[in-house]
């Protein structure tokens, strides 16, 4: 049944596109930022902050919106009331998924998250999606030095783990996130998702594997990155 998981003790996953259907709230705040605050969005701006950590992303609009009345911290509170409430009811798990992590605990596999989002609301998402109990650690890029696609929040969870790099295999939606899990000497397989569809084709020449949903692993039908 999974051949991708030969030789691996440990599946680290982001969160955000790849665990659950979120990417859609950020979009959301974003207008309803815009909008409050009296912004414009640059060009580029998502591509600009693609794989930042949640406080390097706060950072970036202190940066970028001079006119901005808030420091990093202030932003990072209001974006997390902002988000909280969708996360806690109407952002779900993404397809398959939940089997999918059952089926490798019951193979003995060690499961993390490492993710750009604050632990906090991944979390208490956890929670309230019923997951908690399957994940033995989860980390976020906020609690190293660098986001992605530096290695940090992935060796990170990793050494929670107690698993060589080498023998993980981390879960990702964009390209800076494959390049993080790759930066750390994992193996990386990518999901699609319908925020990052137009980054399929650079998705799959980092990545070693590629799912439309997780129903691929059990079925056999994932795609192998030839390199």
């Amino acid at each position: 049944m999974m051949n991708l998981l030969k030789d691996i003790d440990a599946c680290i996953f982001d969160f955000d596109g790849t665990l659950v259907d979120s990417m859609w709230v950020w979009t959301a705040i974003d207008r309803e930022y815009f909008r409050k605050y009296n912004l414009t969005q640059p060009e580029s701006f998502h591509e600009g902050m693609e794989g930042m950590s949640y406080s390097e992303v706060a950072q970036y609009f202190v940066d970028i919106f001079p006119s901005l009345p808030l420091t990093r911290d202030e932003i990072m509170e209001e974006w997390t009331r902002m988000a909280y409430r969708k996360y806690m009811t109407e952002v779900p798990p993404k397809e398959g998924i939940t089997d999918f992590l059952k089926a490798l605990r019951s193979q003995g596999k060690k499961l993390g998250i490492a993710t750009s989002n604050t632990k906090e609301l991944v979390e208490d998402t956890l929670k309230a999606l019923g997951l908690s109990e399957l994940f033995d650690t989860v980390r976020s890029a906020c609690e190293v030095q660098k986001g992605k696609p530096a290695p940090d929040v992935y060796l990170l969870a990793a050494s929670d783990l107690n698993a060589k790099p080498s023998r993980c295999l981390a879960f990702e939606d964009v390209p800076m996130g494959i390049l993080a899990g790759k930066n750390a000497g994992m193996k990386v397989c990518a999901i699609e998702d319908d925020f990052s569809k137009k980054q399929a084709g650079d998705k799959r020449e980092l990545a070693d594997y590629y799912i439309q949903d997780y129903r691929d692993i059990k079925n056999g039908t994932y795609e192998v990155l030839l390199k």
